[in-house]
């Protein structure tokens, strides 16, 4: 689920599957996945704080009412 989900997680999610992505090594850090990784690695630092404040504002079941 990512509609609603928290911008920051976002961010840390998208930058640890370029990590992954460009072969470094396993720790918490990083996050293996072909096709996740294969679409973060073409990101920029911007574009993944676009895309992480846009997918945090839908509405979703982890997005909290006001």
């Amino acid at each position: 689920i990512l509609a609603g989900q928290h911008a920051d997680y976002l961010n840390h999610a998208l930058m640890a599957y370029q990590r992954g992505a460009k072969g470094a090594p396993a720790s918490a850090n990083v996050r293996k996945n072909a096709v996740m990784g294969a679409f973060a690695t073409q990101l920029s630092k911007q574009d993944i704080d676009n895309v992480s404040t846009w997918l945090s504002t839908l509405p979703g079941p982890l997005k909290v009412a006001p």
